[in-house]
């Protein structure tokens, strides 16, 4: 942690009306709402973040009616920070708001050696739950996912561990992520034999990445479970960073990070004419980015993420203009085709 992590910090009283401008949906058939924008610790709530801000970024998301926290056990770095990050900051500001939050987390990718460390098996699930329960130092989380599919392990396996892990009551409901529409129908169809609802789906979706309208949104639409979209702003390429190309302090001017300056030239033409669109809609490129995905009411909730609570507060205005009119939708639908 920086040198300012341990400056002081009144003691923590959220905004009273923190529910009165977040609009919550439905996710699914299930009794669960959540919020239309939920926060994920992927990235800034590491170890060598500085831990003050982190406090403050989820201080601020919860005075705005974001409830819902997600992580995955391998979220940081190093692996389990980010869990870590949250289990300090929940003993702090939110135990005593522990029942208004829905936390999740996620096992599936690599978190140690050995050929149990990663994938789908009820031995990789289980042992990876207890590991983030301690590191959160709950009881429970809320929801728990199976972050990938693992094409090695039985899909029957996989979603009997996810079955066993409710009736132990270690998290309340359970999900999946990254799967296909064909993988999806399969685990859905095991989840009813089961007795345990699969609540929702993780993908990734945005503008510039739409392969969930291929099948999945209406599969999950048909079964009635929720879907929340990750990276909603691909990386970066829906905000205003690279209207005038690539400033150097940017994510695609970083050699080690996941987006590609290529992209960013590639997309360039599409993320200009955009800009003025959501210019006419008086939102940012980012605002507009969001809240084109909440237009379908399949979309349970947007994961954002965010580096500075001022950032935060600036995509959470995008709730003020979630409609589109027919025009907006077809001049959009247009650029992005």
């Amino acid at each position: 942690m920086k040198a300012n992590d341990h400056a002081p910090f009144a003691a923590y009283v959220p905004e009273a009306d923190r529910y009165e401008n977040m609009p919550y949906r439905k996710c699914g058939r299930s009794g669960v709402q959540l919020p239309a924008f939920s926060i994920g610790l992927w990235h800034n709530f590491g170890q060598f973040d500085n831990f003050g801000e982190c406090r403050n970024i989820l201080r601020t998301a919860f005075d705005l009616g974001i409830t819902h926290f997600d992580l995955a056990n391998n979220y940081g770095p190093p692996y389990g920070s980010a869990e870590e990050t949250l289990g300090r900051i929940l003993d702090l500001d939110f135990r005593p708001y522990r029942d208004e939050l829905f936390i999740s987390s996620k096992a599936g990718y690599d978190m140690w050696p050995g050929p149990y460390g990663y994938g789908g098996s009820r031995k990789y699930l289980v042992s990876s739950l207890d590991q983030s329960l301690k590191r959160m130092n709950l009881d429970y989380v809320d929801l728990y996912y199976h972050h990938f599919p693992d094409t090695e392990t039985p899909i029957e396996e996989t979603v009997g561990a996810l079955d066993s892990i409710v009736r132990q009551g270690k998290a309340l409901y359970v999900g999946i992520s990254n799967y296909s529409d064909t993988q999806t129908a399969e685990a859905l169809k095991l989840f009813k034999e089961l007795g345990t609802p699969c609540l929702i789906h993780q993908a990734r979706y945005s503008m510039f990445d739409r392969w969930v309208e291929d099948g999945l949104l209406d599969l999950i639409g048909d079964e009635g479970i929720g879907m929340i979209a990750f990276s909603p702003l691909a990386q970066g390429l829906l905000t205003n960073r690279y209207l005038n190309g690539i400033p150097e302090n940017s994510r695609a001017a970083d050699a080690n990070s996941h987006l590609e300056s290529d992209s960013v030239k590639e997309y360039l033409p599409k993320i200009q004419v955009l800009a003025k669109v959501a210019e006419k809609r008086d939102q940012s490129l980012a605002q507009m980015a969001l809240a084109w995905l909440l237009r379908d009411d399949r979309i349970t909730s947007v994961l954002i993420g965010a580096s500075s609570p001022e950032q935060l507060k600036e995509n959470v205005k995008a709730i003020d203009n979630l409609e589109f009119s027919q025009e907006e939708q077809k001049i959009i639908q247009e650029i992005i085709a």
